[in-house]
């Protein structure tokens, strides 16, 4: 879908935009705007950084709505962005004209920047259709990291894998020129997920990036070993697999899949602190739920 088409379809847009600079020793908000049901509800010195929650005021994403967010990480910059809550995506019926529901993200990261975005996991609700895209543009020495897990439907309510759309792209650009770039499409009602080679008996996936130029081989080596590592055991009647690949330049990127959230969760939690660990030479941070 191009964006136009996505535009014909979108009948409400709400706009989230945030700036962070580094000032007298620590990382602040420069400005932010927004418009309903999308904005900042909390910000807060975490550790050495910025910590920022962002809040849906709404059941979630409605048929035709649209959310845009621009994150713009100033020099030497460090912000840790998570979500308050599941983001829900409402059903999209095809009745009259298809209205589905879309997100786009921006992050412009300039020099020596970091951003860790580490959203609640997203929820497609029973015929919801959701197109997701983010664009990551990183200056020299910036640091982004994001993971992100996507829930096939209330399984309690048996609403597994009855979603109708999700769409969703990850384009990196590092000094201007492309690095790295995602597409997926899941149609559950048009392709075999629990093939063998596909989803199989997974319900449930994840995706943790992390991009930089300053990424070194010994880095590369030891986030691999973290991968394999993983005490998977303990995520009891849950199986998850997980694998670790590195990028063509500056990246690494995990994928993994579970039958539940919360093991994906626990295993995108590991994988975070350790890259904090292994290169950005920082401890873990540690929320409520760690």
């Amino acid at each position: 879908m191009t964006a136009g088409s996505m535009e014909e379809r979108a009948v409400r847009t709400s706009v989230l935009r945030a700036s962070f600079h580094f000032k007298d020793g620590a990382t602040r908000i420069a400005d932010k705007y927004h418009t309903s049901p999308i904005k900042i509800a909390k910000s807060f010195p975490l550790q050495e950084q910025l910590g920022v929650i962002v809040m849906d005021a709404s059941p979630g994403l409605l048929a035709g709505d649209r959310y845009e967010l621009e994150w713009h990480a100033q020099s030497s910059s460090h912000s840790y962005i998570t979500t308050q809550s599941y983001m829900k995506v409402h059903p999209s019926p095809l009745t009259g004209k298809p209205n589905g529901s879309f997100i786009s993200q921006n992050f412009r990261l300039e020099d020596r920047a970091i951003v860790e975005h580490m959203p609640e996991p997203v929820m497609l609700y029973k015929d919801a259709r959701l197109h997701s895209h983010t664009n990551v543009y990183l200056g020299q020495g910036a640091v982004w990291m994001q993971a992100d897990i996507l829930c096939p439907g209330r399984t309690s309510r048996k609403e597994q894998f009855q979603y109708a759309e999700f769409r969703s792209s990850i384009s990196v650009y590092c000094g201007g020129e492309l690095i790295f770039a995602q597409r997926q499409r899941v149609i559950p009602g048009k392709q075999k997920l629990q093939a063998p080679g596909c989803w199989d008996k997974m319900t449930h996936m994840a995706t943790f990036c992390l991009f930089t130029d300053q990424l070194t081989s010994a880095q590369i080596v030891s986030m691999k070993q973290l991968a394999q590592e993983l005490p998977i055991s303990e995520f009891g009647t849950h199986p998850v697999v997980i694998g670790l690949s590195e990028t063509q330049r500056y990246g690494l990127v995990a994928s993994a899949a579970s039958t539940a959230a919360w093991p994906l969760q626990a295993a995108m939690r590991l994988l975070w602190h350790g890259a904090r660990k292994i290169v950005l030479g920082k401890e873990p941070i540690h929320l409520l739920y760690s």
